[in-house]
C-alpha cells in the first residue's frame, strides 16, 4: 500500500524479502540522508512501468514514480511503502535511493517503454540545467509514450559544485541538488544500444563528437545557438536566437500546458532568463523582444517572484564567485569543447579580468597540465566582467604549447568577420599565451564558437594530406606538433614555467630540429607543411619495394 502527501518532508520506504536477507532495509530519501544499496536491486528489476503524472508540482514529480511501486512484483515481497512530504524531490529520489543502476547496463529491461532523457550542453550553465529540468517535467506531464522522462545534467557529478549560480537558484527554489542526475550517473550509450533511449537536446542542437553515436536517438531539439543540425522529418527543431533557451521552454509550456507553470517552475525559468539577458538590459546586447515578453508573462502570473534586479544581482554574484577555485576548476566551471582532425580545443569562460587571470602564479604550467590531463591541444579563455551599468568588458587569451596551433588559432580569431571580434593585442607574461582585449563586447562565446568551428573545418582540410596520425609513429610531432600524449617535449613544456618571475628559458634542443620551438630554428629557413608532406610522400614511395620495382619498369 502506498500513501502520498504533498508538502515538505521526506520519503520513507521499507522493504523486506529473502533476497535482501533476514532483516528489513529502510531508506529515507532527503538531503543529507543515507541510502540503502538494497533498494537498487528492486529498482533494477521492477521499476520500469512507472506512472507519469505526479502531484505537488516539480517538487512532487517523484510521486508519479513512487505510486507505481505498489503494483510491482518484487523478488521477495514488500511489507510497507509509504511516501510523505516529497516537495524536495526533483526526480524520483534517483541518487538518494540509488535508482542510478536502473539506467545502466546490464540492468535494462528490453520489454520496458524505455527512457526519454532531456539533456543540456556540456557547459551545464544555468540555462542548460534549468531548461533540462523544466522541459523534462513538462514532457512528463504531456507525453503519451509511457517512457520514463529524466533530466540529465551533462557534466560529471564532481563538477557541479563549480556551478555556483546553479546551486544558488536550486536552493532558492527549495530543490535539493542531491537528487539531480548527472552524465556519469547513467549509461546513455548502453541505453541506446539496448534501444531504450529517446533524447531531447536543450540549449544545443548538435551532439559533441564523443556522443555522435547517440545521434539517431535524438527526437527533438530546442536551442538558441546557431543552427548546425541537418534537417530531419524525424526530429522537430526549434532554434531561435533569443537570449536564453529558457525563454523557448516557457513559450512551449505556456502554449501547450500552462498548468505546468507553478511558482517553483516559474522561479527557475525566470531567474535563468534574467541572468542570461543581464537583467534585461538592452546595452548588454543579449535580450530580445521574446525574452522580455515571457519574463513579463512570468512576472504577471506569479507576482511573488523575487524582484528582478535583486534576483539578477544575487545570481550574478554567485556566478562570478571564483574565490578558492584552482585554475583547472575555473576552466571547467563554464567550458565547451570542439574537435576537428588532430585538434582538440577547449573554450572556457573565465569570470574575472584577463589581467587578474594572468597574474595567477605558475599559470602557464597549470594551463599546460590542464591541457595534458584533459587531452586538449588548444585552449581559448574568454574572460568577462561587467561595469556598474551592466556593460560587459571582454578579453581573450589563446594558449597552446605548440607555436603552430597557437598562431593559427590566433590569426583566425583576429581575421574573423562574422562577427569581427575587434581584437587588440595586450601584453602577456607567458610565451605560450597570446592575450587580447576584445573590442566587440557583444560577441559572447555563443558567437565565437562558430568562428572556432569554421577554423577547425579549415584545419581539417589543410592537414588532410598528413593521413592517419597513428601510422606516422614517432614522426607525429613533426606533422602535427603537440599531439603526442605525454611526449618528452610536452612534459618539458609543462615543467618550464617562467611566468612572472624570470625570463623564459630556452628549452633543450629536441632530437628532431623540425620540432616547433627548437632553438636551431632561429635564423634558418622555415619549412612549410607542404614541403614536409612532399618529403613524407617521397619517403613512403622509397620504402615501398613494389613501387620501386614498378618505377624501374
Amino acid at each position: 500500500m502506498a500513501a502520498f502527501h504533498e508538502g515538505l518532508g521526506v520519503c520513507s520506504i521499507s522493504v523486506t524479502g529473502e533476497r535482501f536477507g533476514a532483516g528489513a532495509a529502510d531508506v529515507v530519501c532527503g538531503p543529507g540522508r543515507a541510502s540503502s544499496p538494497e533498494i537498487s536491486i528492486i529498482c533494477q528489476t521492477t521499476l520500469w512501468p512507472l506512472l507519469r503524472n505526479g502531484v505537488g508540482g516539480l517538487g512532487g514529480w517523484v510521486v508519479g514514480w513512487s505510486a507505481q511501486l505498489g503494483h510491482c512484483t518484487f523478488p521477495g515481497h514488500y511489507s510497507a511503502l509509504v511516501f510523505t512530504s516529497l516537495s524536495d524531490c526533483l526526480v524520483p529520489g534517483i541518487s538518494s535511493v540509488q535508482f542510478i543502476d536502473l539506467f545502466n547496463l546490464p540492468n535494462f529491461n528490453r520489454d520496458s517503454p524505455g527512457l526519454h532523457v532531456v539533456m543540456g550542453n556540456e557547459a551545464c550553465d544555468l540555462d542548460s540545467m534549468v531548461s533540462a529540468l523544466t522541459f523534462a517535467y513538462f514532457l512528463s506531464k504531456t507525453l503519451e509514450t509511457g517512457k520514463v522522462t529524466v533530466p540529465v545534467l551533462n557534466i560529471p557529478r564532481s563538477e557541479f559544485p563549480l556551478r555556483t549560480d546553479n546551486a544558488f537558484l536550486l536552493k532558492e527554489s527549495s530543490l535539493s541538488q542531491e537528487l539531480l542526475v548527472f552524465r556519469d550517473d547513467v549509461d546513455l550509450h548502453g541505453a541506446h544500444q539496448a534501444k531504450q533511449l529517446s533524447l531531447t537536446l536543450v540549449d544545443h542542437n548538435v551532439l559533441p563528437s564523443g556522443d555522435a553515436s547517440l545521434e539517431d536517438a535524438v527526437v527533438e531539439v530546442i536551442d538558441h545557438h546557431l543552427l548546425e543540425r541537418k534537417p530531419s522529418p524525424m526530429c522537430p527543431v526549434t532554434v531561435e536566437m533569443v537570449g536564453s533557451c529558457a525563454t523557448l521552454v516557457v513559450e512551449r509550456i505556456a502554449q501547450k500546458a500552462p498548468d505546468v507553470l507553478d511558482q517553483q517552475v516559474a522561479q527557475l525559468l525566470y531567474g535563468t532568463i534574467v541572468l542570461d539577458c543581464v537583467n534585461m538590459a538592452p546595452e548588454a546586447g543579449k535580450v530580445t523582444p521574446k525574452d522580455s515578453q515571457y519574463a513579463v508573462l512570468l512576472e504577471s502570473r506569479f507576482p511573488n517572484l523575487p524582484q528582478r534586479g535583486a534576483l539578477f544581482q544575487s545570481l550574478q554574484n554567485a556566478k562570478f564567485d571564483v574565490s578558492g577555485l584552482t585554475t583547472e576548476q575555473m576552466l571547467l566551471k563554464d567550458m565547451k569543447a570542439a574537435t576537428g582532425a588532430d585538434l582538440n580545443l577547449a573554450v572556457s569562460v573565465v569570470y574575472m579580468t584577463l589581467e587578474a587571470f594572468l597574474q595567477r602564479r605558475s599559470l602557464q604550467q597549470e594551463l599546460c597540465e590542464f591541457c595534458h590531463k584533459h587531452k586538449y591541444n588548444l585552449l581559448v579563455a574568454m574572460t568577462i566582467s561587467f561595469s556598474e551599468n551592466n556593460e560587459p568588458f571582454r578579453q581573450l587569451a589563446v594558449y597552446s604549447s605548440s607555436t603552430l596551433y597557437r598562431e593559427e588559432m590566433s590569426q583566425a580569431l583576429e581575421k574573423a568577420q562574422a562577427p569581427s571580434l575587434a581584437l587588440s593585442p595586450m601584453s602577456s607574461p607567458y610565451p605560450d599565451v597570446k592575450a587580447y582585449v576584445q573590442g566587440n563586447t557583444l560577441a559572447s562565446r555563443k558567437k565565437v564558437l562558430p568562428i572556432i568551428k569554421d577554423f577547425l573545418k579549415y584545419w581539417e582540410k589543410r592537414t588532410a594530406p598528413c593521413g592517419n596520425l597513428d601510422e606516422l609513429g614517432d614522426l607525429e610531432g613533426v606533422c602535427c606538433p603537440g599531439m603526442e600524449e605525454g611526449s618528452q617535449y610536452h612534459s618539458h613544456q609543462c615543467m618550464e614555467d617562467p611566468g612572472l618571475e624570470e625570463d623564459s628559458n630556452v628549452p633543450p634542443t629536441p632530437m628532431n630540429s623540425l620540432v616547433e620551438g627548437c632553438p636551431l630554428d632561429d635564423g634558418l629557413p622555415k619549412i612549410s607543411e607542404e614541403a614536409i608532406v612532399e618529403k613524407f610522400s617521397k619517403m613512403a614511395s622509397q620504402d615501398d619495394p613494389e613501387d620501386s620495382a614498378a618505377e624501374g619498369l
